[in-house]
């Protein structure tokens, strides 16, 4: 794709390169733009590198958002960066994103990272919950703990003083049922069936055969329908 300024929309010391399809920071981003930017906007590519960012070198605001960034995403240090938004792209490593931000932008403040895996946001993951999200933040927060405002919602006291405490402790972990089991294991097949108690060989409705067997569980209740009709000198 030919790159011209015509493409680039340029707003005093803002500029914004969005919806072009481009893997890499074009060249001539950097070498037209870069002493100038404070605030830089690269939503809507296709990008899987940020190292066209180096030219950047008096950056405040990046917004990335609707990339391909995974977790081999190196960032240039960038020493005057305090806001970073990174939603909707391929990060899953949590852990070592929040390292990598705390070397590279030491004066980081606002983060977002809606839409990756590595943010158990419900809106994502459906097996993610409200305290999966309050710990990734405490965890996120103690990893950073110059941040003021994480994702959607303002950083308060309460949860500086929590992540301080326990952060460390809080990084959401929760192994997939297709992770621990092994390929050909019979239980991988069961993962993906909904739950039923009938033995597998009556569970094929085009092949089904009765089966009898004991029951393991016996009710001694003194409610069962039974006990309404049986005397006692009839058991």
């Amino acid at each position: 794709m030919a790159c011209s300024d015509s493409m680039v929309s340029m707003n005093g010391t803002q500029v914004s390169y969005i919806g072009h399809d481009c893997e890499d920071i074009p060249e001539f981003l950097g070498e037209r733009y870069g002493l100038l930017t404070r605030r830089l906007d690269l939503s809507f590519n296709q990008l899987r590198s940020l190292a066209g960012l180096k030219a950047f070198t008096g950056l405040k605001e990046l917004v990335v958002d609707n990339n391909l960034l995974g977790n081999d995403l190196q960032l240039p240090r960038l020493p005057t960066l305090h806001t970073l938004t990174l939603n909707k792209n391929q990060l899953t490593d949590i852990e070592a994103l929040l390292e990598h931000l705390a070397k590279a932008t030491p004066s980081l403040q606002y983060l977002s990272l809606l839409g990756n895996e590595a943010c158990p946001n419900q809106l994502v993951s459906l097996d993610k919950d409200e305290d999966d999200y309050q710990r990734y933040r405490y965890f996120v927060l103690h990893k950073l703990p110059t941040l003021k405002f994480l994702d959607t919602r303002k950083v308060c006291k309460i949860e500086q003083q929590e992540a301080e405490a326990r952060g460390a402790f809080m990084k959401v972990v929760k192994p997939k049922l297709s992770d621990m089991v092994a390929p050909g294991d019979p239980r991988s097949e069961c993962s993906s069936m909904p739950y039923t108690p009938l033995p597998r060989g009556s569970r094929d409705g085009k092949n089904h055969k009765g089966v009898f067997a004991k029951c393991r569980y016996i009710y001694y209740g003194k409610h069962s329908e039974g006990n309404r009709f049986i005397r006692n000198d009839q058991l």
